[in-house]
């Protein structure tokens, strides 16, 4: 192993474990591992700054501009209207229209986005039907996953391993050609979820107010004690507002700073601030009750411009926001989002050792939002929060849906009948859609997610650096040592179940980038056909069903879920070895060795 080699692999090796711990975000070290081996020689100015002109990148930022075109029509708003009906019929039988549902968008357009799209509508029915969220939402998650490997264009994991086979000399992928595989999946996995997997999900359910809002579960809520406050200088014990244990105070933190510990003999003090947990509706009564504020971006002086019309939204930091680590404070929320204030944020681990407003924001968080119907509009067009409550269906314009769909089928068929390149007809097509103004520039623009275009770039550039300096070949000959003498079908397998595994725990397409190349130097050693290798890998990159972490959309569901990191576990590891069972006998089969 030469010093160039070592080099590569800890650099990588330290990539792995920024990407893990979240330090900083997937883009920014993917950027900056690009970065490191031009600067150090290992990469020339042309081979690091490669992945920018891969056609993978091109091909996903094209996607990203047809998906949002597909979205504005308002088409997937009516597919709630098929799930109400669904709902009415059995809880199973919802789980079963979710997971194909989802499953079928995924397959033609961006997974992580339909998710968005029908979380909304997926929560309304959970509180229309009094079933626990927690049932629902991973089914909608784990749905979309297995339907986007279901064609070329559902997922950008797809779409990175083709451009990396056709980078190394290999035909690249074809639209179709992972589909009768990933329908076997979807298959396998959905009925795993109707049968086993509803009896393992949590039943989690959230609060329903009696006028009817749905609430996803308890804030963290300052608020502050005034002169007015009719229990002044009695302890926590004799609160009336706390009584019921609706409301419960974690800290008080005195009017000169000194925090103090909540116990029964406590006393409340004018002038106190008092960490709370409650509800959605208990948030509502907290309101109303004399001598109590709440506290809301830590902006004491400001108040709402009226509060006559004014209603509590929820909201979710989408995994891509540009809010990510930053803190509420320093976001300016009244400003960024037309007068729309956060009074609150679900509860996390640690949260407490922060002021709410000077906590970072992290992917997942649900955001309570004080805002009127006209200001809470400007969450709704916003990428960055996701309105999961009180969010308005869109009116379906069938002019636009003819042409969106009309186009999109056009992408497929060009590239599917081999006429023109994935790549050429996916660009022409958001091209054709900007043209004929069912999306505008600035719209699509702001629909492509600069974080995955600048995140390949970035990881691409560490599958150039393996094969280099031979470390993709140093690695697929410790691979072959290990399982080589029993097959390629256990070589297959082996692949497979490390691609699952590393994917739980970092990005997906990280993964996908720094396995491919390993797998194409495995195949040519073992001088068997790469071709059900690099499936493997591009099916097991997005089959991440074991943390929240491992895929943008478990992510998205965690706090909405009211899941746990353990419910994942529970309800993802059996999954995960079920389709890594079913991959190590069929992959062979539809892609022979």
């Amino acid at each position: 192993m030469t010093f160039e080699t070592e080099l590569v692999l800890g650099i990588i090796a330290l990539a792995v474990i920024l990407f893990f711990t979240e330090k900083f975000t997937v883009d920014t070290v993917a950027i900056g591992v690009m970065v490191l081996f031009m600067l150090l020689g290992i990469l020339d100015l042309k081979e690091g700054l490669a992945g920018f002109s891969n056609s993978a990148t091109i091909t996903v930022a094209a996607m990203f501009v047809i998906s949002q075109a597909i979205f504005k029509t308002g088409i997937l708003d009516q597919v709630s209207l098929f799930l109400e009906s669904q709902a009415q019929r059995s809880e199973s039988r919802l789980i079963l229209s979710l997971m194909l549902t989802s499953g079928i968008l995924s397959a033609f357009i961006n997974d992580t986005a339909v998710v968005a799209l029908l979380m909304p509508a997926v929560i309304h029915l959970s509180q229309k039907n009094q079933i626990p969220p927690s049932k629902l939402l991973m089914p909608l998650s784990f749905g979309a996953l297995m339907g986007g490997i279901c064609t070329l264009l559902g997922t950008s994991t797809n779409i990175l391993v083709s451009g990396i086979a056709e980078k190394a000399g290999l035909s690249p992928f074809g639209v179709f050609e992972m589909s009768a595989m990933g329908l076997i999946f979807l298959a396998a996995g959905t009925l795993y979820m109707v049968t086993v997997g509803r009896w393992i999900l949590p039943k989690r359910g959230p609060s329903i107010d009696h006028s009817g809002n749905y609430d996803l579960g308890d804030y963290l809520v300052e608020i502050t004690i005034t002169d007015e406050f009719d229990q002044l200088m009695e302890p926590v014990l004799k609160q009336k507002i706390f009584k019921d244990g609706a409301i419960r105070p974690l800290q008080i933190i005195r009017e000169d700073g000194n925090r103090v510990k909540v116990y029964p003999n406590s006393v409340i003090l004018s002038g106190d601030m008092i960490r709370v947990t409650a509800d959605h509706k208990n948030l509502d009564r907290l309101k109303k009750v004399k001598g109590i504020e709440i506290k809301a971006e830590l902006d004491w002086d400001t108040k709402p411009a009226t509060e006559v019309d004014e209603k509590l939204f929820e909201a979710i930091v989408t995994p891509n926001s540009s809010l990510v680590n930053e803190s509420i404070k320093s976001i300016d929320f009244r400003k960024l989002f037309d007068r729309v204030v956060v009074i609150g944020i679900r509860h996390r681990k640690g949260l407490l050792d922060k002021l709410i407003a000077g906590s970072s924001l992290k992917a997942g968080d649900v955001l309570l939002l004080r805002a009127t119907e006209e200001t809470i509009q400007s969450i709704q067009r916003s990428e960055d929060l996701l309105l999961i409550s009180g969010k308005k269906t869109g009116h379906l314009n069938k002019i636009q849906v003819i042409l969106t769909l009309g186009i999109l089928a056009l992408v497929i068929g060009l590239a599917a009948f081999g006429i023109f390149p994935i790549t050429l007809s996916a660009t022409a097509g958001a091209l054709a859609m900007v043209m004929l103004r069912a999306i505008t520039p600035d719209e699509a623009y702001k629909a492509i997610d600069w974080k995955v275009i600048f995140m390949l770039a970035g990881v691409l550039s560490m599958g150039t650096a393996l094969e280099k300096t031979g470390g993709a070949t140093l690695i697929g000959q410790g691979v072959i040592e290990l399982f080589g003498a029993y097959g390629p079908q256990i070589v297959l397998s082996a692949i497979f179940g490390l691609t699952f595994l590393l994917t739980n725990v970092m990005s997906n397409n990280a993964t996908a980038a720094l396995l491919a190349p390993i797998a194409i130097s495995i195949a040519a050693t073992l001088d068997v056909e790469p071709r059900p290798l690099l499936m493997a890998v591009t099916f097991a990159a997005s089959l991440s069903f074991m943390t929240p972490m491992g895929y943008q959309t478990n992510t998205m569901i965690y706090n909405p879920g009211n899941y746990r990191f353990s419910d994942y576990m529970k309800v993802g590891t059996p999954l995960n070895i079920l389709l890594w069972i079913i991959a190590s006998i069929c992959i062979p089969i539809f892609f022979p060795f």
